[in-house]
């Protein structure tokens, strides 16, 4: 079993020392990967991370928080509410929370947490090995390779491939850039769409970005090896990659 992982968002030092102890005690299970003391920290933190799941102690001002949380551009990460005062479970289920943790912190209830965020991503991940397999089933009835489908956080959308300016590397996730201006962003890894877009259209250029031959405006040499999409982005051409590249779009220096 992967440990997941967590990140700590509280003044508090016992709060803070009491929850990095679990962690290095269960470091099989769960894996503390950072600490904030204050909201903004805290959300830059989640953004650099992508933490599984957050503890949150109630004595800071949530109501920022979460307004914040709920504008990430990736899956919001699961929470387990810590506060003293036992009314404040009303705002864990407020705010959807797995679950809530009154002080003073026991191990036992440390364990129950964290336990409930593990079932809960097991049961979402079970639900997107169904979901990915459905798309799986669409994609291979696409003979004519126009259409590709993609697995977004709450939906299956189906794209037409020709509309793909280019898909970047997210972490464990994929940006789709579309000829409308579009991004989508899908829960499956940049990897598995290499394998899956037309392959007489689209090249992986970088580790971090596949293009579309029909969309590339031109490409650059000076400085470099870049391509311009037609939407004016510029996106890199990786070292080990240009030979191929050229041979793919049959360029001749």
């Amino acid at each position: 079993m992967i440990p997941i992982s967590a990140v700590i968002i509280s003044k508090s030092k016992d709060t803070s020392t009491t929850l990095e102890k679990f962690g290095e005690e269960n470091f099989m299970i769960m894996k503390i990967i950072g600490g904030a003391s204050d909201i903004n920290n805290g959300i830059d933190l989640i953004k650099s991370k992508k933490p599984d799941f957050i503890f949150l102690d109630s004595i800071l001002e949530e109501e920022n928080f979460f307004e914040m949380l709920g504008q990430l551009e990736f899956h919001s990460p699961k929470l387990i509410l810590i506060s003293e005062q036992e009314r404040d479970a009303v705002k864990a289920f407020k705010y959807n929370a797995t679950d809530f943790i009154l002080k003073p912190i026991e191990f036992n209830n440390i364990i129950l947490g964290v336990y409930k965020v593990i079932k809960t991503i097991e049961m979402e991940r079970s639900y997107q090995v169904q979901k990915v397999n459905s798309i799986n089933l669409l994609n291979s009835f696409n003979q004519s390779n126009e259409y590709i489908a993609v697995s977004s956080l709450d939906k299956i959308e189906l794209i037409r491939m020709s509309d793909i300016l280019y898909c970047q590397a997210d972490g464990k996730y994929t940006n789709f850039y579309l000829a409308d201006g579009k991004k989508i962003m899908s829960s499956r890894n940049l990897g598995e769409y290499s394998t899956i877009l037309d392959s007489a259209h689209f090249f992986r250029i970088h580790h971090s970005y596949i293009i579309n031959l029909r969309h590339i405006a031109n490409i650059s040499k000076k400085d470099g090896y870049f391509c311009e999409v037609s939407n004016g982005i510029i996106l890199p051409v990786a070292k080990r990659r240009q030979e191929d590249f050229h041979k793919f779009i049959k360029l001749k220096d």
